[in-house]
């Protein structure tokens, strides 16, 4: 049984300093779950000095030592990746089969992608008479979502630790649970103290006290463009690094040449996992002007399919979205695009049927969708699809590349040669070609207002590291 109401400080749980809490809510059922314990700046400074403290040893630590320490934790994990699921779905609302097989068994994918990295991993190279060292940044501070909560734990600890830094880990509120278990794994596999720090809080609170101090050295960030602005400001009195993975909008182009039934199928199944609360889901189908009744058609056929209900319930494919401001902002959104005149196709406003509460969303879609629009424009993180029509590929291209983010990309055609030209005119960090899916080693991040960095394998790894060059100490 997790302790909800205490923090992970100095290797040890600790009562917070001053006494303040929240509730968190099932979205399934829009009833309390159990009380949370909510930190202060009081606690981030404890928190830090603790990481700062362990730096001086865990950043000498062997990379041999630390691939144990990576192996063991992995180990570990796997005994208790079902509860972690099982979190998940309560406080999320993911069905339990995904919130299981793909919530929770992502953090065991980035674990041991970063162990085969540090396996391999040189620190020094020689540039003429200068080596240059690659050495741990650092203190970390890390915040994270509920959209993907051990996803992106997991791959912000984990290269972490491999690197030698310390951190200071705030999950979000709405899904806290995991971490707490998290935390009860590093302990077990043996993290030194101090090196692995949790605290539970609001980012007003927490968030900002963390990406203001001077005694951490990195913020990495996970969440709206909104937010990732504010942290990047505070940060920047420090001159602290920041990575940041943010919004998306992101454009799913469908060429004339492309067997629509399964283009349009591959779209559909993307923007509605997970009840379309992902960064980079394909929200802006576009497709040939010509090719849109068919598409339509395509599209409603599929969307009638799809069963939303209790996460644990018997063959459902959506469950809730997180909590009622996110419910409300997208009603909100929804009735905007039928406000401004797109053409509503499937789904719509107010509870799915055989809903009668908590956050339930119909699987929505709009078409004859104009790019000016709000729903083509603002990111509705919700089971939302605006189809989009275009004349001619280049103008698909253009309207793509028409928006302030750029997290990913998707293409598919008849023609794979045609899919990477298109693919490489996308303004955006991740292109998924034909249905593909990235490859756990390769890096994750964006473009444009989708943030700076990256992460997962090498590139995620790198990015928690410092180049020093010493000059003069290989003879000539």
């Amino acid at each position: 049984m997790v302790n909800r109401m205490q923090f992970y400080i100095d290797g040890a749980w600790v009562d917070p300093t001053v006494a303040k809490a929240t509730y968190a809510i099932n979205p399934a059922t829009a009833e309390e779950l159990y009380e949370l314990a909510l930190g202060s700046k009081a606690d981030v400074d404890k928190a830090v000095k603790a990481a700062r403290h362990a730096f001086a040893s865990f950043s000498q630590t062997t990379a041999k030592q630390r691939i144990s320490l990576l192996a063991s934790i992995i180990e570990i994990y796997k005994d208790r990746a079902k509860e972690i699921g099982d979190a998940i779905s309560d406080e999320l609302g993911a069905p339990l089969a995904m919130a299981e097989q793909m919530q929770a068994n992502s953090a065991i994918g980035h674990f041991t992608s970063t162990l085969e990295v540090l396996k391999n991993y040189s620190f020094e190279e020689r540039i003429g008479s200068t080596v240059v060292v690659r050495e741990p940044i650092g203190v970390v501070g890390m915040i994270t979502p509920w959209n993907w909560p051990i996803s992106q734990i997991a791959c912000k600890v984990a290269p972490a630790l491999a690197a030698g830094c310390t951190m200071i880990l705030k999950p979000s509120e709405f899904a806290p649970t995991c971490a707490l278990i998290f935390a009860e794994i590093l302990h077990q596999a043996g993290v030194p103290k101090g090196v692995f720090n949790l605290i539970n809080g609001l980012g007003p609170e927490v968030g900002a006290a963390m990406s203001e101090h001077p005694d951490i050295d990195m913020m990495s960030f996970t969440g709206s463009t909104r937010a990732g602005i504010d942290v990047a400001r505070r940060a920047a009195l420090t001159v602290k690094r920041v990575s940041q993975e943010l919004g998306g909008k992101s454009p799913y182009i469908v060429l004339d040449d492309a067997d629509l039934e399964k283009a349009v199928s591959a779209c559909i199944e993307t923007i509605f996992l997970n009840s379309g609360q992902s960064c980079d889901a394909p929200s802006r189908l576009i497709v040939p002007n010509a090719k849109m009744e068919e598409v339509t058609k395509i599209a409603k056929n599929l969307a009638r399919k799809y069963r939303v209900g209790h996460p644990r319930a018997a063959g459902i494919d959506m469950g809730p979205v997180v909590n009622r401001g996110q419910w409300e902002k997208i009603q909100a959104l929804i009735q905007k695009g039928i406000d401004e005149g797109a053409t509503l196709i499937a789904g719509g406003l107010g509870l799915p049927n055989g809903t009668d509460k908590g956050f339930y969303v119909r699987p929505t879609i709009f078409a004859d969708v104009k790019n000016e629009m709000t729903i083509a424009r603002e990111e509705i993180f919700g089971p939302v699809l605006a189809i989009i029509g275009a004349n001619d590929e280049n103008e698909a291209i253009q309207i793509a590349n028409d928006t302030p983010y750029g997290l990913a990309g998707y293409v598919f055609s008849g023609s794979m040669e045609r899919a990477r030209k298109i693919g490489r005119m996308l303004r955006a960090g991740n292109i998924y070609l034909q249905g593909a899916s990235l490859d756990r080693a390769a890096p994750f991040g964006g473009y444009k207002q989708s943030g700076n960095g990256r992460e997962w394998g090498r590139f995620g790894f790198e990015d928690y590291l410092e180049v020093k060059s010493v000059a003069g100490s290989v003879a000539h």
